[in-house]
């Protein structure tokens, strides 16, 4: 009976060693420079910190991207002497007035969610880097340009724009606004696309918010400071988008990159994502969806 007794004890901490393992074992994300070397938060944040612009180029559902960038909000407001302003693309220019009277206190949190045309997916991804800014005096500025005039220029191309009247461009980039079709990331664009449910325009109307985005990012810098961007990573890989548009503003602006990519396998960077920014945070592709 002593002999059963201890040997079903050891059966059962073998057991419980090997779940023990295999939780220990288990990694809900990995940061590699866009070279392909293992890194980690510490040096993507000393790099960061280094920079006028730092976009976070997020997987759009990924919660770990979006935990991962109100810790960087946090610490990059330290790092810069507090002087940190915040742009977001999910916020589009034209609700400007609404997002900085509930950041200075004036309306209530119910009229500003009813109000701002927020994302479906506001309140569990967005909304605590938002409630921190307001809490700490940190400025926010709805850098996207308003949707519907994204999709009149995917319907009219950039002429549509000329329709608008003087206040309606106030939201939007200057016009006109260099375009160059043969960037990778426009170009590539059209070929991933289902014909039948786009047109030439598709491009175009992905520039004109990149370009509005650049624009909105040089009108808010922070002097001595850091401007921190959160975008989907399809706006600022490799360097182009948002950073292209910005370059022609300003090739002085020093301007970091991370990006977020999804794979199976944690233990290296998948040669498709080399040099698709500074930084790449590597998240497992079973994790759980935020929406």
């Amino acid at each position: 009976m002593r002999y059963f007794l201890i040997s079903s004890f050891l059966f059962l901490v073998g057991i419980f060693s090997n779940v023990l393992s295999i939780a220990q074992n288990l990694e809900t994300y990995k940061i590699y420079t866009g070279l392909g070397k293992i890194s980690d938060w510490d040096e993507m944040v000393k790099r960061a910190s280094k920079s006028d612009v730092v976009y976070f180029g997020e997987l759009h559902n990924d919660p770990i991207g979006h935990w991962m960038q109100l810790q960087l909000t946090q610490v990059l407001y330290e790092k810069s002497n507090k002087k940190l302003a915040i742009g977001a693309e999910m916020f589009e220019h034209d609700n400007q007035r609404t997002l900085n009277e509930y950041l200075s206190g004036i309306i209530s949190l119910k009229n500003f969610e009813s109000e701002m045309r927020l994302w479906p997916n506001y309140k569990t991804d967005y909304k605590p880097v938002v409630e921190w800014a307001k809490l700490n005096g940190v400025n926010v500025i709805a850098t996207n340009i308003p949707r519907r005039y994204a999709n009149l220029v995917f319907r009219e191309g950039f002429q549509g724009i000329e329709k608008l009247n003087e206040e309606a461009k106030k939201d939007i980039v200057p016009m006109p606004i260099e375009y160059d079709a043969n960037l990778p990331g426009y170009k590539n664009m059209m070929g991933d696309m289902d014909p039948s449910h786009t047109n030439e325009n598709l491009p175009k109307a992905q520039a004109i918010k990149d370009a509005t985005m650049a624009y909105f990012i040089s009108k808010n810098l922070v002097p001595g400071g850091i401007f921190l961007h959160l975008n989907g990573a399809y706006h600022s890989d490799n360097k182009e988008g948002i950073l292209w548009y910005l370059n022609k503003i300003s090739s002085s602006i020093n301007q970091f990159t991370i990006s977020t990519v999804s794979q199976d396998n944690l233990d290296k960077l998948e040669e498709e994502y080399l040099n698709k920014a500074d930084f790449i945070i590597v998240v497992p592709s079973d994790f759980t969806k935020s929406h």
